[in-house]
């Protein structure tokens, strides 16, 4: 996957190189491990500022992305507020050159094994108390996702899917104006006044990452509003290897399920609100 897509950063090399530059790598590797209210890193100064710029200049357009279904993100008339676009080497090489240059470069630093193992690395102790072995030793898939989050779009507190080992996403605000709209950790997901929640800032080529943990990494997303505009980001989740297939899988039976409860029952199943 890594060798397709540098191979399409070669291709259209006619452009100032940035490639170079461009080394998430170091950057994990220099970020500081924080332990509340679980474990993560605080990301600052993620992409070159010159990249950073022809990446917001050049988002791909609307209709690259499709609707996500997660029920957080549904409006009462069925519509999505999170729209994604995968950042596959076969939709990457569709974007028109100068679009196609940027994020190739930019989906080759987050498919490679290399950044993987960097973010093993960091969260090895975690990572190796869950799956019982060496951080080298846990296969994993990762899934570079370009989103966009449409007004009213929000999450509740949750803690991820067992099938994803690690998550991690970048913001991409053009300026400070979104910064109340970053990701917030919780100690709890009970509303009963204990939790004591973290909240990032929603900047300029910045962003977190932590591994995830059941019934610790609670997060969530606030509501965005029509004042907000769009929340432009993107998410870069690692897989248990064999996961996603299987969360893929989950998610088909759930919302199975929820049809087959409307079309007998005329609303949804109590297990699925």
């Amino acid at each position: 996957m890594t060798q397709q897509l540098s191979c399409a950063v070669a291709h259209d090399s006619a452009t100032p190189d940035t490639t170079r530059e461009l080394d998430l790598v170091r950057l994990v590797e220099r970020t500081t491990l924080r332990t509340e209210p679980f474990d993560h890193v605080r990301l600052e100064n993620v992409f070159p500022s010159d990249l950073y710029r022809r990446m917001l200049e050049n988002f791909p357009a609307a209709g690259n992305f499709h609707a996500m279904n997660h029920p957080d993100a549904l409006r009462a008339d069925g519509s999505s507020t999170r729209l994604h676009m995968h950042l596959y080497p076969e939709k990457v090489s569709r974007l028109p050159a100068e679009q196609r240059l940027v994020w190739s470069t930019v989906a080759a630093a987050l498919w490679s094994p290399e950044l993987e193992n960097a973010f093993k690395r960091k969260f090895r102790a975690a990572l190796e108390d869950r799956f019982r072995r060496p951080a080298e030793r846990i296969a994993l898939r990762p899934m570079p996702t370009l989103v966009r989050d449409l007004p009213g779009y929000r999450i509740r507190v949750h803690a991820d899917v067992p099938t994803k080992a690690m998550t991690v996403q970048f913001y991409l605000p053009s300026d400070a104006s979104q910064a109340h709209l970053g990701t917030i950790f919780h100690t709890t997901r009970q509303d009963d006044g204990t939790d004591q929640p973290v909240a990032m800032q929603f900047l300029p080529s910045s962003g977190y990452a932590f591994p995830v943990r059941q019934k610790e990494s609670w997060h969530s997303a606030p509501t965005t509003t029509e004042a907000d505009g769009e929340r432009r980001s993107i998410m870069l989740t690692y897989y248990v290897d064999g996961g996603l297939y299987l969360y893929r899988f989950w998610r088909y039976l759930k919302h199975w399920r929820r049809r087959q409860a409307k079309i007998f029952f005329g609303q949804p199943s109590k297990a699925h609100r």
